[in-house]
């Protein structure tokens, strides 16, 4: 059983190489009642600033979890910043028992520092990683990725630079007039902050996650950073796992759904 969240299905990649019994945390967070039971459970998401996500963690406060084996894989597409135990920090202070945390190196979406045309074409070694982390698990192997000097050196180095931003800095998001309507965007935004307005997207930033996945999926790329102080490397590409279609990233995350 993994509960997994993603943005452009990086993470919904791995979830699938490591498990069948797959449900999305967006749509979980849905439900009244949140108590699960199976003999290993385990949690798939990326990391965005080298920690989960805050629906990841909202998950991971409400749900009750009755297991042998609890596990977190973690996905990334540059540096982890020690990723893994921060991800063990946080669950102790929420009280919840890790057995296993460990990161997998994928293409990064991150679309203000990278090029997508690249990280699509970049070998990172991703499913052999995922067969090792899949061998871990079902031997269940009790261990979380160490964080090297370095690697904390990353993390403390991102939070200095955020240290002042507001908290909906990387949701700065401008639909421009190329926008047609088609609500592809309002339907794979897991915090369901995008809605149309006339036939046209309107952002309300409420709750965004930072995942960029309504920027990723936009057919007409109508969807841009705004006061971002960063440029887009390639502005003409766009990513989504090849392994993941479409549709299975808005059957993940949409919340227009009764």
């Amino acid at each position: 059983m993994i509960f997994y969240f993603t943005g452009t299905g990086n993470s919904l990649y791995a979830a699938k190489q490591l498990d069948s019994e797959l449900y999305s945390i967006p749509q979980m967070l849905r439900r009244k009642k949140l108590s699960h039971t199976a003999e290993k459970i385990g949690i798939v998401c990326p990391v965005y600033g080298h920690e989960m996500p805050g629906m990841v963690k909202e998950f991971l406060t409400k749900a009750d979890f009755c297991t042998d084996y609890f596990y977190i894989v973690l996905t990334y597409g540059n540096r982890h910043g020690g990723a893994a135990k921060l991800a063990e920090q946080f669950c102790q202070r929420i009280g919840k028992k890790t057995d296993y945390i460990n990161t997998v190196l994928m293409a990064d979406n991150f679309l203000p520092a990278f090029d997508m045309e690249e990280q699509a074409a970049a070998d990172k070694g991703t499913d052999e990683q995922l067969a090792r982390i899949k061998a871990d698990i079902e031997s269940r192997k009790t261990a979380v990725q160490k964080a090297s000097l370095a690697e904390r050196a990353i993390h403390r180095g991102y939070l200095a630079r955020v240290n002042n931003a507001p908290e909906t800095f990387w949701a700065e998001y401008i639909i421009t007039e190329k926008c047609i309507g088609c609500g592809i965007c309002t339907r794979i935004c897991p915090a369901g902050c995008i809605h149309l307005e006339n036939q046209h997207a309107v952002n309300t930033k409420e709750g965004c996650q930072a995942c960029f996945a309504c920027i990723h999926a936009c057919p007409e790329m109508a969807i841009r950073f705004g006061n971002i102080p960063l440029k887009e490397p390639n502005p003409n590409a766009r990513y989504r796992n090849p392994g993941v279609t479409l549709t299975e990233l808005v059957q993940s995350n949409d919340q227009t759904m009764n």
